[in-house]
C-alpha cells in the first residue's frame, strides 16, 4: 500500500481495541461531537441485518455474531462484544440516533474460505479462530518491548495505564492514531514480519474495508459525515481510500457457503484465560470501568473493585474490615501515582488486594480476584432473534421443561427421578424429570458439553439420576455445527445416532448403542441397533465382549419400565447372547495371568444376569459351566478360583465338596502360580464366608510351608494381590485365624501381623517388586 502523497484522511476514523472501555466512552463523545449520518464498524458485512438483534433492548451481552461453514469440515468465526466494547456502544449510539450503521469487514463467506486456506498453508500457526482481527501485536516481543520502555511489567498494563485511563478525548482519537501508524510501521518491517499470511489477510480486508467506505461515500454520505470505527492497527491503512477492491479482485476471493447466528457469550471466554486472542484479561473489572465511565465516577473504580474483592472474600468466610479496605485504596492509588500520577491500574488494584486484603499472601484472595477480575456473567438473546432452527427448537425445550434456569455459566446440580409423579395431574408434569433425562442424553450424544451425567449415588437404582449444568459458549457452538446434522435436537440425534450404528463393528459397541437409543428414547434407531448387535453377535466369540453386551441388555430389560419402554425385542437377544458366553465360557478361560482381569469383569456380568433374569437365561446351563470351569486344572487358576467362589456364593457347592477342592488346589507339588493363583481368585469373593473356615486357612498354611524360596517368593505376587483387597477388619480377622493356627496368642498375632512394616521388610518388599517371575 502507497503511502506517498497522503493527505489528510477524508472520512473520520475512529481506532479501537475490541474490548475497551476507555474506547467506547471517547467514541461515544466524539459521534456526540460530529454527529454522523453514517457509522461504518469493522466486522462481517453480511452480518448488518444482525445488528438491530444485536441492540435489542432485551440483549444483555456479552453476545457474538457466529459464522459457520454449511457443508464440512465445518470453520467457524465470532465476533464477540461486551456492553464495554466501542462497537457495540457505535451500534447503541447510531440506533439512537436514526443513522445508517453497517459492518465493512470481509463478508464470513469469504473469511471463512481464507481462514481454512490459512490454516491448509505452509505457514500453518495455531491460533485460536476467530473473525475479529486481532489487536494483539504481530509479534509477542514487540509489545512486551513497548511496555518494557515504558516501564510497565506487560502490555497489558502499559495499554491501560496510557489509553484507558485517558479522559482527555481529543489526547485519545489522536494518540491511537499516531500508536497505530507506528505500530504498522514496526510490524511490516522485516525483522518483525514473521507471518507474511496474516499480513496477506489484512491487507485482503482493508482494501475491501475501503470499498464500502466508498461505497457509503457514492451512497450519498458526505465523507466528513462518515465515522468509521476499525481495530487500532487498521486506522492509519483506511486514511486513504485510493486502494479499495475492484469489482474483478472481489470475484476472484475464495467463498464458502455459511450461515450466520447470533449466540450468548460470556466473560470467562472473553477472558485470556480461555485462549481468546483478542480478549481481555478481567471483563468482569472493564465493565465496573465501563459503569464508572458512564456514571461519571470513573476516579471511584477502585473504591468498587477492592470493595468487591473484600465481599467476595466475606462470602467465603474470611472477613475483613471496612477499615482494611479505605486502606487498600489508597495504597492502590499510592501505587498508580509512582507512574506520572496516573489513575491505579488492575495490577495496582490487585496489588493492594494481596497486601491489604490478603495480609500478603495472594492464595487468600486469588480466588476472589479472579471472581471479581473475570465474572461469570453469560449474555442473554431476545426471544425471537434469529437463530438456527436447533438452537430455537433447544430453547423452546428448555423452557417447557424449566431448565432455562441451569443455562448459567455456575455449575449446578440436578437430581432426576425418571418415575412417575403421582402427586400432580397433568402426564408431562407427571413424567418431567424422564422427559428431562431424554433430552440431556440426546445432547451428550451430540457431544454438546452442557451437563455432565455423574453417579447418582444410588445403589441399583435405574430410576435416579444426577446431572451437573454448566453452560458455556463452546456448548452454544457445538448445538450450532449439529445443525449439519439435523434442524432439531431430537433429528440431530437420530443422525448422530445412526452414524454410529453404520461405524459400529463390534458387540460390546453395538450394545452400548442400544442403551444410549434407549436413554435417548429414540425407538427406530434402537431397533436398528439391536438389528446390528444380532447381525454381529452371530460369530462372535469374545466373552468379554458377549458379557458387555448381555450386561448392557440386561439393564435395560430392567429399567424399560421406568423409561417407558418396549423392551420385549431384546429379551430373546439376551436370552442368545447369555447362551454363547456360557459355551465359550471354559475356553476362554484358558487365558495369561494378564488377561484374566477382564475375563472376571465378564464373569461378574455374567453370574449378575443369570440371577436377575433367571426366567429369561438358562441359569442351569451358567451353573453347570461354572462346576466345569472350576474342576479344571488347565484352565487360569484365578478363573477356576473365581468360579468356585461363585458356586459357593450360590450355594452349589456343599462344604465337604469346597473342602475336597481346597486339598486338592493347595496339596504340597502344587506349583505356587497356581496354588496361590486359585487361593487369589476363591478369596475375591464372600470372603466372610470363607473366614468361618478354619480348615481353609490350615490348608493354605501347611500348603505354603511345603514351598521353597523361590516358589514362596511366586506365590506372594497372588498372596499380596489376595490380600490387598481385604479391609482392615477383615485382615484383623485373618490374622487372628493364623495365630490360632500357629497356637499362639491370636491378639498377639493379629497386632504383629497388621502392624506397621520395618524398615528391613519394606525393603525385602522392594526387592520382590524386582524379582524376575519369568514368563508369570
Amino acid at each position: 500500500m502507497s503511502r506517498e502523497g497522503r493527505t489528510e484522511q477524508a472520512v473520520p476514523i475512529f481506532g479501537v481495541r475490541h474490548l475497551s472501555p476507555g474506547g467506547a466512552r471517547h467514541l461515544r463523545e466524539y459521534l456526540d461531537e460530529l454527529q454522523p449520518t453514517a457509522v461504518l464498524i469493522e466486522g462481517p458485512s453480511d452480518a448488518t441485518a444482525e445488528i438491530r438483534h444485536l441492540i435489542n433492548k432485551a440483549t444483555k451481552p456479552p453476545v457474538a455474531v457466529l459464522a459457520f461453514t454449511a457443508d464440512l469440515p465445518v470453520r467457524t468465526a465470532m465476533w464477540p462484544l461486551a456492553v464495554y466494547s466501542p462497537e457495540y456502544q457505535a451500534m447503541k449510539w447510531a440506533q439512537e440516533h436514526h443513522v445508517h450503521c453497517a459492518f465493512i469487514d470481509l463478508p464470513s463467506t469469504v473469511a471463512l474460505a481464507l481462514q481454512g486456506a490459512r490454516r491448509d498453508g505452509p505457514q500453518k500457526q495455531e491460533r485460536e479462530t476467530e473473525g475479529k482481527p486481532s489487536q494483539e501485536p504481530p509479534t509477542a516481543s514487540l509489545y512486551e518491548r513497548i511496555a518494557s520502555l515504558a516501564g510497565e511489567p506487560n502490555y497489558e498494563m502499559y495499554w491501560e495505564r496510557h489509553f484507558e485511563h485517558n479522559l482527555n478525548p481529543h489526547a485519545y482519537r489522536a494518540a491511537i492514531l499516531a500508536f497505530s501508524a507506528q505500530m504498522r510501521e514496526l510490524s511490516e518491517a522485516e525483522e518483525w514480519l514473521q507471518d507474511r499470511q496474516e499480513f496477506a489477510y489484512n491487507a485482503v480486508r482493508e482494501s475491501y474495508m475501503r470499498r464500502q467506505i466508498k461505497a457509503a461515500i457514492e451512497a450519498g454520505h458526505e465523507p466528513q459525515r462518515i465515522v468509521v470505527v476499525c481495530g487500532a492497527y487498521h486506522a492509519s491503512a483506511l486514511a486513504n481510500l485510493d486502494d479499495g477492491m475492484s469489482d474483478e479482485e472481489l470475484d476472484a476471493l475464495p467463498v464458502r457457503d455459511t450461515k450466520l447466528t447470533l449466540m450468548p457469550y460470556s466473560y470467562y471466554r472473553l477472558s485470556t484465560m480461555s485462549g481468546y486472542g483478542a480478549g481481555n484479561q478481567a471483563p468482569r473489572y472493564f465493565e465496573l470501568m465501563w459503569k464508572a465511565m458512564d456514571m461519571g465516577t470513573v476516579n471511584d473504580l477502585g473504591h468498587s473493585y477492592l470493595s468487591e474483592v473484600a465481599s467476595a472474600l466475606r462470602a467465603s468466610g474470611t472477613y475483613r474490615s471496612t477499615a482494611e479496605v479505605i486502606e487498600a485504596v489508597r495504597l492502590a492509588q499510592s501505587l498508580g501515582a509512582l507512574h506520572q500520577g496516573s489513575a491505579p491500574t488492575l495490577l495496582d488494584l490487585r496489588d493492594a488486594a494481596q497486601t491489604l486484603l490478603g495480609h500478603g499472601d495472594l492464595a487468600v484472595v486469588a480466588e476472589a480476584l479472579a471472581s471479581v477480575d473475570v465474572g461469570t456473567a453469560i449474555g442473554e438473546l431476545a426471544e425471537g432473534v434469529s437463530q438456527t432452527p436447533i438452537q430455537d427448537d433447544l430453547n423452546r425445550l428448555f423452557k417447557s421443561l424449566k431448565l432455562d434456569k441451569f443455562k448459567t455459566a455456575v455449575a449446578t446440580d440436578l437430581a432426576l427421578d425418571l418415575r412417575e409423579n403421582r402427586r400432580v395431574q397433568s402426564e408431562e408434569a407427571a413424567f418431567l424429570d424422564l422427559r428431562r433425562s431424554v433430552l440431556l442424553h440426546r445432547l451428550q450424544l451430540l457431544g454438546i458439553s452442557f451437563a455432565k451425567k455423574r453417579p447418582s449415588g444410588q445403589d441399583q437404582a435405574t430410576w435416579a439420576e444426577h446431572w451437573v449444568m454448566q453452560w458455556t459458549p463452546e456448548a452454544e457452538i457445538q448445538i450450532v455445527e449439529s445443525t449439519l446434522l439435523g434442524e432439531t435436537v431430537e433429528l440431530a440425534a437420530a443422525f448422530k445416532l445412526q452414524q454410529k450404528l453404520d461405524q459400529c463393528s463390534s458387540v460390546q459397541e453395538a450394545s452400548s448403542l442400544i442403551r444410549i437409543a434407549c436413554e435417548c428414547g429414540m425407538l427406530a434407531q434402537m431397533e436398528s441397533a439391536r438389528q446390528t448387535l444380532q447381525r454381529l453377535a452371530v460369530d462372535n466369540h469374545d466373552v468379554v465382549e458377549i458379557a458387555a453386551a448381555s450386561s448392557h441388555l440386561s439393564l435395560m430389560i430392567s429399567y424399560g419400565d421406568i423409561r417407558r419402554i418396549d423392551v420385549m425385542p431384546l429379551q430373546p437377544l439376551l436370552e442368545q447372547l447369555f447362551l454363547r458366553a456360557c459355551l465359550f465360557l471354559v475356553d476362554a478361560s484358558g487365558c495369561s495371568d494378564e488377561a484374566s482381569g477382564p475375563m472376571l469383569t465378564a464373569m461378574n456380568e455374567l453370574n449378575t444376569v443369570s440371577q436377575e433374569h433367571h426366567e429369561l437365561v438358562d441359569e442351569r446351563l451358567w451353573v453347570q459351566e461354572l462346576h466345569q470351569l472350576s474342576s479344571r486344572d488347565d484352565r487360569n487358576p484365578r478363573l477356576s478360583g473365581y468360579a468356585c467362589a461363585m458356586l459357593l456364593d450360590r450355594g452349589e457347592l456343599s462344604v465337604a465338596e469346597c473342602a475336597e477342592e481346597v486339598s486338592r488346589r493347595l496339596s504340597p507339588g502344587i506349583p505356587a502360580d497356581l496354588g496361590a493363583g486359585w487361593f487369589e481368585g476363591l478369596s475375591m469373593r464372600n470372603r466372610y464366608g470363607l473366614l468361618s473356615r478354619m480348615s481353609l486357612w490350615e490348608q493354605l498354611n501347611a500348603y505354603i510351608g511345603t514351598l521353597d524360596d523361590t516358589q514362596f517368593q511366586r506365590a506372594l505376587v497372588f498372596l499380596r494381590r489376595a490380600f490387598s483387597a481385604f479391609s482392615p477388619h477383615e485382615k484383623t480377622m485373618v490374622a487372628e485365624l493364623l495365630g490360632e493356627v500357629w497356637g499362639l496368642d491370636t491378639e498377639s498375632v493379629a497386632e504383629a501381623l497388621t502392624g506397621e512394616l520395618k524398615e528391613a521388610e519394606e525393603k525385602m518388599l522392594d526387592d520382590l517388586n524386582d524379582f524376575d517371575f519369568g514368563d508369570l
